[in-house]
């Protein structure tokens, strides 16, 4: 058997030459950043693992025996999935891992931008130490907080700031309306998300039904003092779309960890903004997080090299 891993920029690969190793299988790392690289290195590979690389049809098409692919990730925007389903292919995610980081990271945005924390530490470097240089502050104690999506990240979300004195609703329009009532969170409208939310943290996939689900027309219903926070997907948001809206000030202020070009550019327009606090697409990491990746990734191709069913597919190839 042959194991290909596209691309990934993990310093170690241990975990996964042990458990590839006990399937007696071979294992190849490349660092693939186009389809005809991926063509060149995998075309003849057992399993597929990637990051980032594009895995499209005619990647897909390439694959002469491939019964699975599993991406380092959460989200798997950049494999056609169904195409894969097609051709009998398994294609896997990672849905568990990171939980806790992404929805500490998503917490931090917005505490950080309610607090002006960021923006604050760089006008003391300035010596603006007085601090009507931040104001005005709001409390987060009696404001609203709209959680995008309702799966694992964002039902943590929900759990932590239950203690802050917050009414939190969520629109998920594919969730069970049980969860939500467990969890004591009103299940709204996207509409009703928007006029209401004096907080809004977006956590759902990226797929056609929600590429630039925040438009120009979704951040003019939102309150001008909203703080938006996305540590999910950059397609998600229509990035000239927010840019308008901090600059016509329908929006109060931002943390973004994702953008729609990646990693950031130093020219990208959202980092003039003083209100906007941007991270790189960082809230999943931490040392634990890293290695519990890996380690799911490496079984889950270890299981469908056995002849099991994956634990994780989000396709039925089969």
């Amino acid at each position: 058997m042959k194991i290909v891993i596209s691309d990934c920029y993990y310093d170690s690969f241990d975990q996964e030459k042990a458990i590839f190793a006990s399937l007696g299988s071979d294992f190849y790392k490349y660092d693939c950043k186009t389809e005809e690289e991926v063509i060149a290195v995998a075309s003849d590979c057992d399993a597929l693992v990637c990051q980032f690389a594009p895995i499209t049809a005619k990647v897909i098409d390439s694959l002469k025996k491939c019964k699975m692919i599993v991406r380092y990730a959460i989200g798997y925007d950049n494999i056609d999935w169904k195409y894969a389903e097609s051709k009998g292919i398994y294609v896997c995610n990672c849905p568990d891992y990171c939980i806790d980081e992404v929805s500490n990271h998503a917490i931090a945005l917005m505490l950080d931008c309610t607090r002006k924390i960021t923006y604050l530490a760089g006008q003391i470097k300035q010596g603006n130490t007085g601090y009507g240089v931040i104001k005005p502050v709001r409390r987060t104690q009696g404001k609203t907080l709209g959680l995008v999506g309702f799966g694992r990240i964002a039902r943590m979300v929900a759990k932590k700031m239950s203690n802050f004195g917050m009414t939190i609703i969520s629109y998920d329009p594919y969730m069970d309306k049980d969860v939500f009532e467990q969890m004591g969170v009103r299940s709204v409208s996207f509409d009703e998300l928007l006029k209401e939310s004096d907080f809004i943290s977006v956590h759902c996939y990226l797929n056609e039904e929600t590429r630039h689900l925040f438009n120009d027309q979704a951040f003019e219903k939102m309150k001008d003092t909203c703080v938006f926070v996305n540590t999910a997907r950059g397609g998600v948001v229509d990035e000239k779309a927010l840019v308008r809206a901090l600059e016509n000030k329908h929006i109060g202020m931002a943390g973004i960890d994702v953008t729609e070009s990646e990693p950031v550019k130093k020219d990208n327009p959202l980092l003039r903004f003083d209100n906007v606090v941007v991270t790189s697409h960082m809230a999943w990491y931490s040392v634990e997080s890293e290695k519990e990746l890996q380690l799911k990734v490496s079984q889950e191709v270890e299981r469908v090299m056995k002849g099991e069913k994956p634990l994780h597919p989000v396709n039925k190839p089969f």
